[in-house]
């Protein structure tokens, strides 16, 4: 059984792979239609995606201003201009110069006022909440009134250090409607991990919980609340929301200056009368969210991302390539401190459902998230690569114990999508559904490929790039390369790139992150390969992660494609080590599945595998054991910090780690010393 896994991932069929599902034949999608709009409007006969993508690229002006009346932004005053088109993506160029709008008000303009906006579930609980788009203009009236009213304006930050919930949107919704700044944090996020964020920005109102549930234990949230706070002296306010208990059992004496919800809320209302919702016409470039890169080795750069891009390119995302109306209803699993959080919420501009999920998926049972599909009748349903590895690993075929019938599409991101995974989805899952693997990031809070409904999606490949976004991967002189490995870059300017960085005087720390790497081009630090049959993509992993023994460079996930597939292995790390003379060696730490032990006899199986798959040169130097592989709390495997450790190197910033104790595993290791 094990030859034929390895036989599945040869790299020929990386470049020749296996269709999975087909798009419907009748081209009545969004996206057809908006193609059909522009062949009208421009004279063009573009005849398919390719052709669309291509003139979206060279024509990328032209495109978003179509996409803009496609996609029925509501605005007070139109743009006097798309884009200086004489300008480069590093010089970081405005759009829709002249435009006034607001995020908020794009996502509650849906006039059917007793549709559900919001759908909110707990681990814990059966109960779901929900919330009509009535309801929620109401609320976050509310929320703003009483901002307004203790002094919020525009610029200001407003943070939030919460789980996935409504009081989440609620919050974030009416900072915006004011034009005041949002940032957000979730409670797993230890003290160090939120200071080393907020107290970058000097946010002046924070929201949080006084405890949340998880995995089945009660974790109560006051104490790093209150050590939040201390280290955050701008702070003029503290608003405690109670989330497990009644504001009855919750002592919020200790910190300063602090409120409940009710008590703050309450000063925004006039008597019985409901305050009136305002929303701030402001620049399309205006500042709406701060967002951090991961801060594994440093402290997070904090990354301003504007309202109108941020709008229009998730727009684009959900309209376009994932075909969302009105009647969809989305969930993604994620909290508030990763982008996906945005992106989710975002979908309420399209008159679509939120689904928000707070707990773990795991419990009570790993079908809690299925169990919501069926019981919401979700039909966008996203999670993490890693998740969907988890089920597979536990055997679990949601296809044989649940409808699903709703279901349309399942996305996944956070790490690349394995091969097998793909086949997990289609046989124990659904076998009618588009699969999507998205990649993107926090850089731009959005995807540069994705899910595409009118395109085959081929087995281990993303379906194709996203429009307007000029992505190829580069080889080592700069120059494009199809079918090989290369750095991702995105040659020509998009509108979610961030405007800039806060506290970063002259733009050094941004353009050192994206344009140090190729003069004028954004070089997004992941390494791809780009399928010149199909236009899909294969994710290879992060570039600080590419291993490059013997002349040979390549993406740590080629390793991870292979080694994950046998059932000996329930994860995996490959870093580099290097010697005093600069050479390179590979070094791959394998975690054990339950009931498997480490062996001579299984590193000689994963040696064989790799050299059959890849070449010799791609088989690691050392295949050692390790109890626990570090992830950062949005998900993501962390290579380089492992790689910092073996070179004797500290990482000072643990706060960014889901499980910080794992870095300890990798210290003064007797196998690593003789290099």
């Amino acid at each position: 059984m094990m030859s034929e896994k390895i036989e599945t991932l040869r790299n020929d069929e990386i470049m020749d792979p296996m269709p999975m599902w087909y798009p419907d034949s009748k081209k009545n999608t969004l996206l057809d239609r908006f193609r059909a709009q522009v062949n009208e409007c421009f004279e063009q006969n573009l005849d398919n995606y390719k052709e669309l993508y291509q003139w979206s690229v060279e024509n990328y002006s032209e495109f978003w201003a179509e996409f803009w009346k496609f996609s029925g932004i509501v605005y007070s005053r139109l743009y006097d201009e798309v884009v200086d088109r004489t300008k480069g993506i590093h010089e970081v160029p405005e759009w829709f110069k002249g435009s006034r709008l607001n995020y908020a008000e794009n996502l509650l303009k849906h006039k059917e006022e007793d549709k559900i906006a919001l759908y909110s579930a707990r681990e814990g609980t059966e109960e779901i909440t929900k919330v009509t788009f009535k309801d929620l203009r109401r609320d976050v009236a509310i929320f703003a009134a009483a901002m307004r009213k203790m002094g919020v304006k525009v610029g200001d930050r407003v943070v939030g250090y919460l789980p996935n919930s409504i009081h989440a949107i609620e919050a974030m919704l009416a900072a915006s409607s004011i034009g005041a700044i949002w940032s957000s944090t979730s409670p797993d996020f230890g003290v160090n991990g939120v200071l080393d964020r907020f107290s970058q920005i000097q946010p002046k109102l924070i929201f949080s919980v006084e405890a949340v549930i998880y995995n089945g234990k009660e974790h109560d949230h006051m104490e790093k609340l209150q050590n939040v706070v201390k280290g955050l002296p701008d702070l003029w306010k503290v608003v405690v929301i109670p989330y497990v208990h009644s504001k009855e059992k919750i002592d919020i004496s200790r910190i300063s200056n602090c409120v409940f919800l009710d008590d703050f809320l309450a000063t925004g209302k006039e008597g019985e009368q409901a305050p009136q919702l305002e929303f701030e016409q402001l620049p399309f470039s205006h500042p709406l969210f701060i967002m951090y890169s991961s801060g594994t080795t440093g402290a997070p750069k904090c990354m301003v991302h504007s309202a109108g891009g941020t709008l229009i390119q998730h727009l684009k995302e959900h309209i376009l390539h994932g075909n969302m109306t009105s009647s969809d209803v989305i969930i993604y699993y994620t909290t508030v401190g990763w982008m996906m959080w945005n992106w989710l919420v975002s979908a309420l501009a399209t008159g679509a459902s939120v689904v928000l999920y707070d707990g773990s998926p795991l419990v009570p049972s790993p079908n809690v998230l299925w169990d919501l599909v069926d019981r919401l009748g979700i039909t966008i349903f996203g999670t993490g690569a890693k998740w969907l590895a988890v089920l597979e690993e536990r055997n679990l075929k949601p296809r044989e114990t649940h409808s699903l019938q709703t279901l349309h599409t399942i996305l996944s991101t956070g790490s690349p999508l394995k091969p097998q995974s793909y086949d997990y989805v289609y046989r124990d899952i659904k076998r009618h559904v588009l699969l999507g693997s998205i990649s993107g990031g926090t850089d731009i809070i959005s995807c540069f490929m994705g899910q595409n409904v009118t395109v085959p999606v081929y087995r281990g490949e993303i379906q194709t790039r996203n429009l307007a976004m000029a992505v190829e991967a580069w080889d080592e002189e700069g120059k494009p390369v199809w079918g090989k490995s290369g750095e991702l870059v995105c040659t020509k300017p998009v509108p979610c790139q961030p405007t800039h960085f806060w506290n970063d005087e002259n733009a050094i720390k941004y353009h050192k992150a994206y344009f140090s790497r190729f003069q004028g081009v954004w070089a997004h630090g992941d390494y791809c390969k780009i399928n010149p049959k199909t236009g899909g993509i294969v994710m290879l992993g992060r570039s600080d992660g590419t291993l490059n023994p013997n002349g040979v460079r390549f993406g740590s996930s080629e390793i991870y494609n292979i080694v994950e597939a046998f059932e000996e292995v329930t994860d995996s790390l490959c870093v580099p080590q290097y010697n005093y003379d600069g050479e390179e060696r590979v070094i791959l730490f394998l975690k054990m599945a339950p009931n498997h032990t480490f062996s001579a006899s299984l590193v000689k199986k994963l040696q064989s595998a790799i050299r059959s798959a890849l070449s010799a040169r791609h088989v690691p130097a050392l295949i050692l054991e390790t109890k626990d592989i570090p992830y950062t709390i949005s998900g993501k495997k962390v290579e380089v910090a492992v790689k910092q450790i073996i070179a004797g190197k500290e990482v000072k910033h643990r706060g960014a780690f889901s499980n910080p104790e794992s870095l300890d595993l990798f210290h003064n290791i007797p196998e690593l010393e003789t290099f």
